[in-house]
């Protein structure tokens, strides 16, 4: 049974929370693009799994879900951190990969 895409994005939340590269490229189709507001786009799974590495090895990422959002194959993520700061995710889900 193929996820909806509100629920790829729990599990990529879920991930995200623990900190687990390869469950969260497990989510990525082998061609996804990764839009960052401050980066260049990050393209292909190997390209996502080394930005989410690096990621986590400089600092210490939680996403706090305030809604998620879904519309055909979007999903919208509404999150914050700990700390304060906000942002949201816009994730085109197709045959449920990003």
């Amino acid at each position: 049974m193929m996820l909806r895409p509100k629920e790829v994005v729990c599990k990529w939340v879920d991930a995200f929370n623990d900190h687990d590269v390869e469950a969260i490229v497990s989510l990525y189709h082998d061609n996804a693009t990764n839009h960052q507001v401050t980066n260049e786009p990050v393209i292909g799974i190997e390209a996502i799994r080394e930005m989410f590495t690096t990621e986590f090895t400089t600092a210490d990422m939680t996403a706090i879900v305030e809604n998620i959002f879904e519309d055909g194959q979007w999903a919208i993520l509404e999150w914050r951190d700990p700390l304060g700061l906000r942002g949201c995710g816009f994730f085109h889900v197709v045959n449920g990969k990003i």
